[in-house]
């Protein structure tokens, strides 16, 4: 899609829910993992979406797919991307490419239950974004970077405490 075209389609999309702000909140699609073999995970979704995830050895995985933290690293440098070209297209900026890097700092021993007070999940988290653009959109689009960042869903949700419930269903 062209950036006139995303352009147009985001101006749209935000006339509509700014006339019917009671569509804007909806509940997000579900993920459905299934536990296949050791721990080998298929998660499916909507229209056809699949996803296979795999522990490494060293903790009894195959180490056939990428792991869950891999794919939240995939899902945040994905997202920031997407947001970055958005807001461009927005700003009738046009970048080249768009390279986003996204690594994280992470102790084992709060997955691995050794010691309560390491978090399971990642420590910290960083983004590293690479843009070519000309020279003159340079302070245009640090603006757009800002803007991308800060209305990223996954930056979001990884930046802030989400609340989260886990329910058991025995069958």
């Amino acid at each position: 899609m062209s950036n006139a075209a995303i352009r147009d389609a985001l101006r749209d999309a935000i006339t509509y829910l700014s006339q019917n702000p009671k569509e804007a909140r909806y509940t997000d699609s579900k993920a459905i993992a299934v536990l296949d073999a050791g721990l080998g995970v298929t998660v499916t979704g909507p229209s056809g979406a699949l996803v296979r995830t795999d522990m490494p050895e060293s903790v009894g995985g195959g180490g056939s797919a990428p792991s869950p933290g891999w794919l939240l690293r995939a899902a945040q440098a994905s997202c920031l991307a997407t947001l970055i070209a958005m807001r461009a297209a927005q700003e009738g900026l046009k970048p080249g490419r768009i390279e986003v890097v996204v690594d994280s700092e992470s102790d084992d021993r709060g997955i691995l239950g050794i010691d309560d007070s390491v978090p399971a999940g990642p420590l910290s988290s960083r983004a590293l974004v690479q843009v070519e653009l000309a020279g003159s959109a340079q302070e245009k689009f640090d603006a757009v970077m800002r803007w991308a960042d800060v209305h990223c869903p996954v930056q979001d949700a990884v930046r802030r405490a989400v609340p989260c419930s886990v329910e058991i269903q025995r069958g």
